[in-house]
């Protein structure tokens, strides 16, 4: 099934963040090599090409075209290919036309951010066709970047997988710590459910057996199955599956990893939130080539 990605990143979404990489790379100077050689008027057409020896999964097509744009209005992007299509090695995802300085300027920031997004999609896209046999959902995590979570969990859209809270403002998950201070799982969920906002859900995260019962208790309405082997998840899942039905959903994240994945699949859970997909990704190649 084609991928649909919804949330496209605006440009003014992130024009601080491309404004601070131009900074960064081109000091107030600017690129001191290309004013030396290239004249002021000069112009030049270019690809941007998918290098990737086995393929890869686009994503930041539009912000790597932002970069252009804000180097210089007069760069003529025609896109070819969108964000969350499968490429094939060598295959040209867009075509450029401007000032030669300025595109010089912007390839290597362009080429960064088009690499590192599109290399979370391809790895994200692995993980979710394993997962999708089992109607199982990969799920990022708030193991990002500093100031790279939007373009990291939008990658993660890309490559098929699902956004889990984007931070700590906007979902509710009761961690070891929450629990150590509130003094239980029960007063932590108690006092959540007494403040909360209506629309939100109440997850908790257990290590063992007993915090598992504890949260089946409280009836949340998801529990994450932490860091426990594939043995434990299994008897976890038929515990909460016993008491709450389908009434709880069940996630499982810590040490996921492309060679467990598909176990921890079959045995019927529901969400699998999985740092590496984002943390530990590597780069797609690309590379931009004047014609």
């Amino acid at each position: 099934m084609e991928k649909i990605v919804l949330n496209k990143i605006n440009r003014n979404e992130i024009a601080d963040l491309i404004r601070s990489a131009i900074d960064e790379d081109l000091g107030g100077y600017g690129d001191i090599t290309s004013k030396l050689i290239i004249p002021p008027a000069h112009h030049s057409s270019a690809y941007i090409a998918c290098k990737e020896k086995n393929g890869a999964v686009l994503s930041g097509i539009d912000v790597s075209s932002y970069v252009f744009e804000e180097l210089s209005p007069f760069i003529k992007i025609e896109k070819l290919r969108e964000d969350g299509q499968n490429l094939e090695c060598f295959d040209i995802i867009c075509r450029l036309n401007g000032p030669t300085r300025a595109m010089l300027a912007a390839e290597r920031l362009a080429l960064n951010f088009l690499q590192h997004m599109s290399g979370i999609a391809t790895v994200t896209a692995s993980y979710a066709s394993i997962a999708s046999k089992y109607n199982a959902r990969i799920a990022d995590t708030r193991k990002t970047k500093p100031c790279l979570r939007k373009l990291e969990k939008y990658a993660v859209l890309c490559g098929g997988g699902f956004n889990h809270r984007f931070g700590l403002f906007d979902g509710i998950l009761i961690k070891d710590n929450h629990i150590a201070a509130a003094g239980s799982i029960k007063k932590a969920v108690d006092r959540a459910r007494i403040n909360m906002p209506h629309h939100l859900k109440i997850e908790v995260e257990v290590k063992d057996f007993d915090e598992l019962r504890d949260a089946v208790s409280c009836r949340a309405d998801i529990i994450m199955l932490d860091n426990m082997d594939i043995e434990n998840i299994k008897k976890a899942v038929k515990i909460i599956k016993d008491k709450l039905q389908d009434t709880c959903m069940i996630e499982v994240s810590g040490g996921v990893n492309i060679t467990n994945l598909e176990d921890i699949c079959k045995a019927g859970v529901d969400i699998i939130s999985a740092g590496a997909i984002t943390h530990s990704a590597p780069a797609a190649d690309f590379s931009l080539e004047f014609e």
